[in-house]
């Protein structure tokens, strides 16, 4: 594979923990034939950088990127070789968007560590984002293997 997009509700807070701790691990493996973004079913926040909170978890783990929230593009699912929804309702939104022929690469992001959903932080505290960030580790272990 070639190619990961995370996905959640507005992405400013666990699409984009994803997108940056997935492109940080896999320039630590010298892995830079993979390209890793992140998107919204909504464009709530569309052209806003992530979250405070989600920029202050990553820093405290050591990880810096530049992001801009953009809502899921129909081009996504053909660009894409794999596309990792943060919650069942993200999920069932892109499986309703994504042409059949690429219905394959729709998963849930912990599906194959623990299943269930990454909970939205947004309207909690900071231990909201670092539970956020303890999951996606675990599942960015798994699909880094994957790739």
């Amino acid at each position: 594979m070639a190619s990961v997009l995370f996905v959640c509700l507005g992405n400013i807070c666990r699409s984009p923990m994803a997108e940056a701790m997935m492109a940080h691990r896999l320039a630590e493996a010298g892995r830079l034939d993979v390209t890793v973004n992140s998107a919204g079913t909504a464009a709530y926040h569309a052209g806003e950088p992530p979250d405070r909170r989600t920029v202050a978890t990553l820093a405290r783990m050591g990880i810096s990127r530049e992001m801009l929230a953009r809502q899921v593009h129909p081009d996504d699912f053909e660009r894409f070789d794999l596309i990792l929804a943060m919650d069942a309702s993200n999920h069932a939104h892109l499986q309703r968007a994504c042409p059949p022929a690429h219905r394959h690469k729709v998963h849930m992001v912990l599906s194959p560590v623990q299943g269930g959903d990454v909970p939205d932080p947004y309207y909690g505290g900071e231990d909201g984002f670092e539970e956020v960030a303890s999951l996606l580790a675990t599942a960015i272990d798994h699909w880094l293997r994957e790739i």
